[in-house]
């Protein structure tokens, strides 16, 4: 697998590491702030970086809320981390899982990271991650702050990776959602970016790099498994395989 996407962009995600070293990855799950259910699409989508050989979730699992975990855990091989609360209105499982990201940082046995939360007070953590060049995927729900969803490598909503996994469609039995709005100026502006042959043919694999780049998009958010099946509903852009297997992508309008 190509290091930034594949060639017809079914895997996007950029990455400063070749697949020969991204191998042991870790991924530390917030409890407290996501669900259970993502568990099985999150690993799938994690398999894109390497093993997922640390797994972790971390809570008060005395709690009620939080006994649909006992299953998923024994079921995944997560290893559970209690967290009694110390105190009310303080939380013991944001530190935990801080001081042990930091700690698998240290050691150097780690190659990448999933942090599943919803919760925005891991941004400072996922920051100091990446500085180390570490690639991070972050997953929650669509309600996750903006603040923590932009300093994720990639951040991918578990309500879609839920839906995707049931292969729900749209109601016009066609994949994925309407491109409109911020996504649309995305990847108009990524286009405009790319290197253009004389035709106006921009390769697909630039334009998911420079869209990438310029934010943690990822399509799968759209209900998209390709980039290249995103281009496909867009009525205003041509797709063109060439004798490479590389995919071009031309603006019609």
């Amino acid at each position: 697998m190509d290091s930034a996407l594949v060639h017809d962009g079914r895997a996007l995600h950029s990455s400063g590491m070749s697949d020969t070293t991204l191998k042991n990855i870790a991924l530390l799950i917030d409890a407290d702030n996501t669900s259970p259910q993502a568990i099985d699409p999150v690993l799938t989508v994690m398999a894109e970086l390497g093993q997922v050989n640390i797994r972790r979730a971390y809570g008060n699992f005395a709690k009620d809320n939080l006994a649909r975990w006992d299953k998923i855990t024994n079921k995944f091989g997560i290893r559970p981390q209690q967290q009694f609360d110390i105190s009310k209105g303080k939380n013991a499982t944001d530190m935990a899982m801080t001081i042990d990201a930091i700690d698998l940082l240290y050691q150097g046995k780690v190659d990448g990271f999933g942090i599943m939360t919803s919760d925005s007070d891991f941004t400072p953590l996922v920051t100091r991650l990446r500085q180390d060049g570490i690639l991070v995927y972050g997953f929650g729900e669509k309600k996750t702050p903006e603040a923590f969803q932009s300093v994720c490598t990639r951040f991918l909503y578990i309500d879609e990776l839920i839906a995707s996994s049931r292969d729900e469609v749209v109601d016009n039995g066609q994949s994925g959602k309407p491109v409109m709005g911020d996504l649309q100026e995305l990847i108009l502006a990524a286009y405009r970016e790319a290197k253009r042959d004389e035709k106006g043919f921009a390769r697909l694999q630039q334009v998911g790099q420079i869209a990438g780049n310029r934010s943690s998009f990822d399509v799968r958010n759209y209900g998209f498994t390709s980039l290249s099946e995103l281009f496909k509903s867009l009525d205003n852009f041509e797709l063109e395989r060439r004798e490479d297997n590389q995919v071009w992508v031309k603006r019609l309008r």
